[in-house]
């Protein structure tokens, strides 16, 4: 599927909505998950495909963001690198904070334009690519933030890994997590806690309680 495929489809199956706990930002958000996704399989014909991850405000993103843009001394004039990004919306939120740039990575191509899509929309500027940043040491930033990546063992182990390495290298790393399975919480420091409301669809719960962390030996 083309970029201008890709594009059609984000607007043609979404709608422009404000995450609950951040006001602040538009995005082209689905109020379901199981149609959107059905769509995407009939769209490309193909079955299997992962969730439409880009299409949501996860609660770990949504805290992360409020947090930044209550926070904005965390990322005013740093280079951010936005994690598994999904919407863009904790990128997003780093730039209005004052970020001098934001490198928005998720491995899906929907994510990827529907980043560029929510940038516009809020008048910002984010870089966003479908390079996995995981597979090497992180680029060059400042500030490295994850939201709500910590919910599959493997992947959660080697995510941890990559930002030890990083914030040995004097990076900064900042992760909003939901109280997911497999975030390692005795190795991590909490920096803040937020009630998300989320949709029932994908969660457990209406209102997620919701928190901000950083590795416990770099606090």
């Amino acid at each position: 599927m083309s970029i201008l495929d890709r594009a059609r489809f984000i607007r043609e199956n979404t709608t422009l909505m404000t995450p609950p706990l951040v006001p602040e930002v538009q995005l082209y958000l689905a109020h379901e998950a199981v149609p959107l996704w059905q769509k995407t399989e009939e769209e490309l014909g193909e079955m299997g495909l992962p969730p439409p991850f880009w299409a949501f405000a996860w609660a770990g993103g949504q805290a992360l963001a409020r947090h930044v843009l209550d926070h904005p001394d965390i990322v005013q004039g740093k280079r951010v690198i936005d994690l598994a990004s999904g919407s863009g919306l904790v990128g997003i939120a780093a730039m209005k904070a004052g970020a001098a740039k934001v490198l928005a990575a998720d491995i899906d191509a929907f994510s990827v334009e529907a980043i560029g899509l929510n940038a516009e929309i809020n008048h910002l500027s984010v870089e966003a690519t479908s390079r996995d940043l995981l597979e090497r040491p992180a680029p060059g930033c400042d500030i490295i933030l994850v939201g709500d990546l910590f919910y599959e063992k493997g992947l959660a182990e080697k995510v941890f890994v990559w930002l030890e390495a990083a914030e040995g290298r004097g990076i900064t790393t900042l992760i909003g997590d939901p109280g997911r399975s497999y975030l390692p919480r005795d190795k991590l420091t909490k920096l803040g806690e937020y009630k998300v409301q989320v949709t029932r669809d994908l969660e457990d719960a209406e209102v997620k309680l919701t928190s901000v962390w950083r590795l416990s030996r770099y606090c």
